[in-house]
């Protein structure tokens, strides 16, 4: 049995939450169904009936997870659900989430997509005073500081809470009465709010309201709480402002191209990265062919800015697996190969342009070049629609370390004679701004960018040691 680590950054999960809806817990399925995108590890679902909180969570997938006699055993007209992606280690049942406990003031759950860079350094001090910790996820700090609290309402607790922790996250918490969506007062990872009919409703991405038919409201903005009870809506703003960042690879490569984060639409920003990789690293070609899924809007923004023909060259199966048993004959490529295969009609005596999103390890790449080439393609171009990733991400990424991106040990030119391609091109970093941000000045930020700038919003530890042993004591959530 042989596990294909794939050669893409992965985004930790994803959140959907819903208050006052007669079916809860399917509305919640549905949603996570749809933003099973952001994490394909785990999921899990929390409900209320208003007296007590309910929970079931799972290794797997959303569609296998949540059956009919699961989401009998949810009741209740408020939920909570989360998605997860895995990282480095094994997985673990206890870090499935929403993590659900009882405590002294009643039933709690959180559900958190992000990564908080304080979390090692607040879970050995609360261990050293007793605490006794279930998990390896950085989101039950969260819990443990909520319960810890002397606050009289959960807002006070909370904000407590959230005064004491550094890094992303975009939180859903479950009482038995309220739910309360939070988004860190930078904003990297994303949080819309949507109605369907009396009902609120709180989701990663719009395309899960899409799904339920919800209505877009509004994003939660940085810095904000937003809580939902009884008696309505009640928002506030209790953190200094700070200069918004969001990630800028939600738009690049983590979102669904149908969803619209902060205003913009993710589609039409991918169009415009490809439009402005013409301008920016044109190449005398026959055929622009993507790769697969999400390099799909970028090729057709630059097939379009470059008159050059689109091909789906690349053919996709969505139905592989986490494993596979590799034949002992060997199959050269045999990972790529169970993932994308060469329509050859489309690239036989052609000169390609390959479209990506990033490379990351490179080593794709190289397999996916060498698949163009052996079916037929007399050149192949590749072409990025983003700068060189050298960088990892400490804010709820899945990233390789330094040494695994070879953009951080190897030039455009040593990459390119890695990946065996005739010529490679990225787009520059004013490039993705100015195409995903039109209004902004080229020389303007307005993102998280470090995977490629190295500019940290948020501090972390830096020594070498430090980090060794924070990744491996903390789950990523």
């Amino acid at each position: 049995m042989t596990t294909e680590p794939l050669d893409k950054f992965h985004d930790e999960c994803g959140v959907f939450g819903i208050f006052g809806h007669p079916e809860a817990a399917n509305m919640t399925y549905l949603g996570l169904h749809a933003l099973q995108h952001r994490g394909q590890e785990s999921a899990g679902i929390a409900t209320t009936d208003g007296s007590r909180i309910y929970r079931h969570g799972q290794m797997g997938l959303v569609n296998d997870i949540f059956t009919p006699a699961v989401i009998d055993k949810l009741p209740g007209r408020t939920a909570i659900g989360h998605n997860r992606y895995s990282t480095t280690g094994e997985s673990q049942t206890e870090n499935i989430q929403p993590i659900s406990v009882t405590y002294a003031r009643g039933g709690l759950a959180v559900a958190h997509n992000g990564n908080l860079v304080n979390a090692q350094e607040i879970r050995q001090d609360l261990e050293e005073s007793g605490a006794i910790f279930q998990s390896s996820s950085d989101t039950e700090v969260i819990v443990h500081l909520m319960a810890k609290s002397r606050g009289g309402h959960i807002l006070d607790r909370l904000v407590e809470t959230l005064n004491q922790i550094r890094g992303a996250y975009s939180l859903l918490i479950l009482t038995e009465k309220r739910i309360i969506a939070v988004r860190d007062p930078r904003g990297f990872r994303p949080l819309a709010i949507g109605r369907l009919g009396d009902s609120w409703v709180f989701t990663s991405e719009t395309c899960a309201l899409d799904l339920i038919e919800a209505e877009y409201v509004r994003d939660v903005s940085p810095g904000e709480i937003v809580m939902v009870d009884q008696d309505g809506v009640t928002s506030l703003f209790p953190f200094p402002k700070m200069k918004a960042s969001p990630c800028i690879f939600e738009y690049i490569y983590f979102a669904r191209p149908d969803s619209v984060l902060d205003g913009i639409s993710v589609y039409g920003a991918r169009k415009r990265l490809g439009l402005q990789l013409a301008r920016e690293a044109p190449v005398t070609a026959d055929v622009v062919i993507p790769v697969p899924d999400s390099g799909v809007p970028a090729a057709i923004g630059y097939a379009e800015g470059m008159g050059i023909p689109l091909e789906m060259g690349l053919i996709r199966n969505h139905y592989i697996g986490r494993t596979f048993i590799e034949p002992s004959q060997s199959i050269r490529h045999f990972g790529v190969k169970l993932k994308l295969n060469p329509c050859k009609e489309t690239i036989v005596g052609k000169r390609v342009v390959l479209i990506d999103d990033s490379i990351v390890r490179g080593t794709t790449s190289r397999k996916i070049v060498k698949m163009v080439r052996a079916a037929g393609a007399t050149e192949v171009h590749v072409r990025i629609s983003s700068p060189p990733t050298v960088n990892p991400c400490f804010y709820g990424i899945d990233t390789p370390t330094h040494q695994e991106l070879i953009a951080y040990s190897h030039d455009v030119e040593e990459t390119r004679r890695y990946i065996t391609a005739d010529s490679l091109g990225y787009l520059s970093l004013e490039g993705v701004r100015s195409a995903v941000r039109p209004d902004l000045s080229p020389d303007s930020t307005g993102f998280c960018e470090a995977c490629f700038s190295g500019d940290y919003p948020v501090a972390f530890p830096r020594d070498d040691t430090q980090m060794s042993l924070w990744t491996q004591r903390i789950t990523h959530v």
